[in-house]
């Protein structure tokens, strides 16, 4: 049975309404409070996987000028706190040496709400790149029994788009590196996604990230099904024009791959799903098609 989440409010539930004595969202109690440094520990569910050395250096500067204008949330461990929200903020104040943080105090006892927490806080101030949204997600559906509808609500997002951010976790851990360290974007990572041979899609890759590519161009690439380091004439591409814009086409409508098969009489159409619960998104789209 799927467990029922206390949260669900985003970032409500790690700042309180008023700063002292208020009542957070989750269903306990919360104070602000100024803790010490030395007594807070990482939280071993932190999504964030990069954390950019100039932001930190920046956000140091504003913290030594201003102090800390946004406190961390924590909850209460025997004699230690853990840190819920806030780890780039505890880093630069204990970069700056400084002793006492001011701290919001939750109440926070399932692993489950401490991952959607740290989640939420870091997918909602827009701190996670593609790779680790994509990652924290399948955390949400592995260890929090959600399904993609369900994290789509508690992120604020469309299920469609945590289906395509999910579909990013297919791509080989090189690609991935490289939309982690911004070489390439999403957009980029999507279309070379509907490349399904490994050589040609390392090939369109490395062309994409060398040549800085846009994202039409990559998606101009796959589409060619051909290596773009190929001498001579340019190849012509293995679909005809108006193949290639029905599965163009066919792929807005479903927001995933599609593959338009063409034989001499006939042919047949591709579709994608990548989740029992993409299934039955297609079922939607199609019970809708049908009685339009």
């Amino acid at each position: 049975m799927k467990k029922t989440s206390r949260l669900g409010r985003g970032l409500s539930a790690l700042i309180p309404e008023q700063e002292t004595n208020a009542t957070a969202t989750v269903g306990q109690s919360s104070n602000l409070i100024e803790i010490d440094v030395a007594l807070v520990q990482a939280n071993p569910f932190q999504p964030r996987l990069e954390f950019d050395r100039t932001a930190l250096d920046e956000l140091k500067a504003s913290i030594k000028e201003k102090g800390v204008i946004q406190p961390i949330t924590v909850r209460k461990v025997d004699e230690h706190y853990e840190l819920i929200a806030g780890e780039r903020r505890l880093r630069a104040v204990t970069e700056l040496g400084q002793k006492r943080v001011p701290a919001y105090i939750i109440e926070v006892e399932a692993k489950e709400d401490m991952l959607e927490l740290a989640i939420i806080e870091n997918v909602q101030r827009e701190h996670l790149n593609p790779i680790e949204q994509a990652v924290a997600y399948q955390r949400l559906i592995d260890e929090c029994n959600l399904t993609q509808e369900d994290v789509a609500q508690k992120i604020g997002k469309e299920r469609t788009t945590i289906t395509n951010i999910l579909r990013l976790l297919k791509l080989p851990q090189h690609i991935q590196d490289s939309v982690k360290a911004e070489e390439i974007s999403m957009g980029h990572a999507r279309a070379l996604l509907s490349i399904d041979d490994a050589e040609l899609q390392r090939a369109v890759w490395q062309k994409v990230k060398n040549e800085r590519l846009s994202v039409r161009k990559t998606e101009q690439l796959a589409r060619q099904g051909t290596s773009p380091t190929t001498k001579g004439k340019q190849p012509k591409p293995k679909r005809s024009v108006f193949l290639q814009k029905v599965e163009q086409d066919l792929r807005e409508v479903f927001g995933t791959k599609v593959v338009v098969h063409s034989r001499k009489e006939g042919g047949s159409i591709e579709i994608d799903f990548y989740s029992p619960e993409d299934l039955n998104r297609l079922i939607e789209i199609f019970d809708q098609l049908r009685d339009a």
